[in-house]
Order: C-alpha cells, then sequence, then structure tokens
C-alpha cells in the first residue's frame, strides 16, 4: 500500500492537546505523528479516522536529543465540527 501524500514537517502543525505534529485528512480528520514516533524514526502519519497514511519528510537528528525515552503513543480521534 502507498502512502497518501508526502509532507514535510515543517507543513504539520504542533498540537499540545493530541501531543502530535498534525495534518488534515481529506476524511475530515487528522493525520498524526508523535515526537516519540519521530525520535524512533517512524515517518508513517496515521489518521485515526480512515486507512490513510503519509509519508513526513524530516531530518532525524533534529528529533534524536530525547531528553526521556520515548514511549509510543496509538493515534487518537479528533472530534470534527
Amino acid at each position: 500500500m502507498s502512502a497518501y501524500d508526502e509532507v514535510e514537517i515543517e507543513d504539520m502543525e504542533w498540537s499540545d492537546e493530541l501531543g502530535a505534529y498534525t495534518y488534515p485528512c481529506p476524511c475530515g480528520d487528522l493525520f498524526q505523528i508523535t515526537l516519540a514516533d519521530l525520535r524512533l524514526g517512524e515517518e508513517i502519519a496515521r489518521c485515526p479516522s480512515c486507512s490513510l497514511f503519509l509519508t513526513v519528510v524530516y531530518n532525524e537528528e533534529d528529533f534524536a536529543d530525547a531528553k526521556e525515552p520515548p514511549q509510543k503513543v496509538a493515534p487518537q480521534p479528533v472530534a470534527v465540527a
């Protein structure tokens, strides 16, 4: 299966509420990737409401200086008005 799109991390928005970088999904929800995922080298942002996913383009070295051990967190659905 191929990614819906490829997005630069700079084009994503940080959500304090979700603790993740987000990007709008065509289904109305948000693609999400956490800081912990990025520190682990993950490059896939998933939408919790549908099967689409993005490839996130970023420099791993920018996220490698974790001061605490990363914990993988499952994406959470976001209410859409």
